[in-house]
């Protein structure tokens, strides 16, 4: 592990940034969000969590989908430029961060090995080196020290939840069963030399069980549609958030795990995670809990991909004296830029998804130009 993550003065702010999908042509509305985020809230630690590099899309064109990249080499040279700018900006204020991969980050030539070594290569990487589960990239735990740095007092559980297949080019989605299994051999270690401590557990893709934090309602009363049921069966039902059991937004059905492997009931019988916080949904920003386990979603980052104004990062407080009872908010989009012009027209013509409203306001802007151009030449012509 390249950096000891501590309290400072008893006091850890953490920082998740999820989904921020960038490219080698950098999102620079985004870029600016972070900075100010980082700048303001100063965290001690940020954690990415998957879908870092929009990955299927290195060898794309700047503008379009056609391909500009032809080899293997070229998509890893942008592959590093997309990483440096979601990583310099942490270099230079000397932010520690540690990350997990996405279903989008290695859907490319590269493998996450190779991914992983590029992340490596900063100093400011703290992933540990020791601990890692051999089953999967990215899935360790980082331990949190005392301010003193004498003890471990608290855990981040970092788990891989998709990857891409090199032989058949598919991407799969669910946490591997040897990785559950490593999770459980650990938590029964930890028991038996009474060592366990409370942690929070990172991952891009939400469980399964999430959606028991859901309840069907009538479309009109804010309801989103539950596409697979529609994908199979074409009848549309509708959920929201159960408001006994959770708070916050629910954009869009959540996109879950594949395959449930069991990481959940082990979560549950291992009785130290205070909460397991995933991404991969870009609307979709809640906290609840169910069957005594929280479950907490963030929306994204990126300005790239679709989204709406939920768009942004959230924070963790911990206090060393009650690590385990950790504050958390999320920080949207207007929350870190402000509400003002420049903000929100930086807001319209950056953030992917708002075309209508784009052509709208190129087409009021258009017609405003063309009514003074024509007002001033009736006043030349007299």
């Amino acid at each position: 592990m390249n950096n000891i993550i501590h309290f400072k003065n008893k006091k850890l702010t953490v920082m998740q940034v999820s989904d921020p999908q960038d490219l080698s042509f950098a999102n620079h509305t985004m870029k600016a969000m972070l900075d100010k985020a980082y700048d303001t809230v100063k965290p001690d630690l940020v954690v990415f969590t998957g879908d870092n590099v929009l990955g299927n899309h290195l060898r794309d064109a700047r503008f379009g989908n056609r391909h500009t990249i032809k080899t293997d080499d070229g998509e890893k040279r942008r592959m590093i430029k997309a990483i440096d700018h979601i990583l310099a900006p942490l270099e230079k204020r000397g932010i520690p961060f540690v990350y997990i991969f996405g279903n989008h980050d290695d859907m490319n030539a590269m493998t996450k090995q190779e991914i992983a070594s590029i992340y490596s290569s900063y100093p400011n990487n703290a992933m540990p080196t020791t601990n890692e589960c051999n089953h999967e990239v990215g899935t360790c735990y980082l331990p949190i020290y005392s301010s003193d740095k004498a003890k471990e007092i608290f855990r981040f559980w970092l788990f891989d939840s998709a990857w891409q297949d090199k032989t058949d080019g598919q991407t799969y989605s669910y946490v591997k069963p040897e990785a559950v299994e490593w999770f459980k051999s650990l938590s029964n270690e930890a028991k038996q030399t009474k060592t366990s401590v409370p942690g929070l557990l990172f991952i891009h893709i939400p469980l399964p069980e999430q959606e028991n934090l859901l309840e069907e309602c009538p479309p009109h009363v804010g309801g989103v549609l539950d596409h697979h049921t529609y994908s199979k069966t074409k009848e549309k039902k509708y959920y929201r958030l159960n408001p006994t059991l959770a708070v916050g937004d629910l954009g869009e059905f959540p996109c879950m795990l594949d395959k449930n492997t069991g990481l959940f009931d082990a979560v549950k019988e291992d009785g130290t995670i205070k909460a397991i916080v995933a991404g991969h949904d870009h609307t979709n920003c809640f906290d609840g809990t169910w069957n005594g386990i929280r479950m907490i979603q963030t929306a994204c980052a990126s300005l790239r991909c679709y989204g709406v104004k939920n768009r942004g990062v959230r924070i963790f407080e911990l206090d060393e004296d009650n690590p385990e009872n950790f504050n958390t908010y999320h920080l949207s989009y207007d929350a870190i830029m402000g509400t003002g012009f420049w903000s929100q027209l930086r807001y319209l013509l950056d953030a992917d998804g708002l075309q209508k409203y784009k052509y709208t306001l190129l087409a009021t802007t258009a017609a405003a130009l063309t009514a003074s151009t024509i007002g001033i030449i009736k006043k030349i012509t007299k």
